[in-house]
């Protein structure tokens, strides 16, 4: 298949997908930190999302693919997520810039949605009830896949099953204790933990590649 995977700069959802032999590209408008160039599209998603379209990878080979047959998509979270809500309603009146800038998150959200492709999955925190974003499909836990923590996420799906859970065990932290994000701080805070867990990527491989 014709993979997209949208906003991912990490890799491991594409990483995951090409190791089943499936033709995944990421695209983000950050370089990739997942050691793959020749698969990374260093630009604006948005102008692929209906396919039909020509684009170079960042080892600058040029590819065309007529038809996405699956976009897996990670769009920004900062403005929509219910856990910001703090910062949109500020003495008791709406923040009106940061509105706008929520408005245009959503906007994004439902392109890649609604994008001229039969299997799309969209991967995001519960958002705030006033952007009027569809309802979710289903959540997911890391804990649902070997990894021993708590943060609750949401998949909006078209096309597509369930995401098949792999390995339930016992949450030991929450996404705030965990070792690996509690002292990450400084201007790669929010890279370092919005990347997908290795075994969260590996399962979307395994039930939809």
């Amino acid at each position: 298949m014709n993979i997209l995977v949208a906003c991912e700069e990490s890799q491991r959802v594409g990483t995951a997908f090409r190791a089943k032999g499936h033709n995944a590209y990421s695209c983000d408008i950050e370089f990739c930190s997942g050691g793959h160039p020749e698969w990374h599209i260093w630009a604006d998603v948005a102008p692929l999302l209906n396919g039909n379209c020509t684009f170079r990878t960042c080892d600058s080979q040029e590819h065309t693919i007529e038809k996405w047959d699956m976009i897996i998509g990670f769009p920004p979270c900062t403005y929509l997520s219910k856990a910001g809500s703090v910062n949109l309603y500020r003495g008791g009146k709406i923040n009106e810039e940061r509105l706008k800038l929520g408005q245009l998150a959503a906007d994004f959200f439902k392109k890649i949605l609604n994008a001229d492709c039969p299997r799309i999955c969209i991967e995001n925190p519960v958002p705030m009830k006033i952007f009027d974003l569809p309802q979710w499909s289903q959540y997911i836990e890391p804990f649902y896949f070997g990894v021993p923590v708590s943060k609750r996420t949401y998949l909006w799906l078209k096309g597509l099953p369930f995401l098949c859970p792999t390995k339930v065990i016992e949450p030991q932290y929450t996404f705030e204790t965990f070792p690996q994000f509690k002292n990450s701080t400084g201007k790669y805070r929010q890279k370092n933990r919005s990347k997908t867990f290795e075994e969260v990527a590996a399962a979307m491989a395994l039930s939809w590649g």
